[in-house]
């Protein structure tokens, strides 16, 4: 996951920074750093916000040649 495609994903779901740190379990100030690419996080900070943010329903789209990207999964 990337810095935009966690802006888009939390986006999708309205989601605030907060809300999704919250979830995340991590700090506010480095969720905004890794959105604003300041600084790129630990792997587990990583994984723990995309967990969070699949759970909620969002599905990442790897880059295929047109671009990485985020979609909600369908129900």
């Amino acid at each position: 996951m990337n810095a935009s495609q966690c802006r888009a994903a939390r986006g999708l779901l309205g989601w605030s920074q907060g809300q999704l740190a919250g979830e995340a379990g991590i700090a506010v100030r480095t969720l905004i750093s890794f959105e604003g690419e300041e600084r790129v996080p630990r792997r587990a900070t990583i994984d723990a916000m995309r967990e969070a943010l699949e759970a909620a329903g969002v599905e990442f789209i790897e880059e295929n040649g047109g671009g990485a990207g985020v979609r909600l999964r369908k129900v």
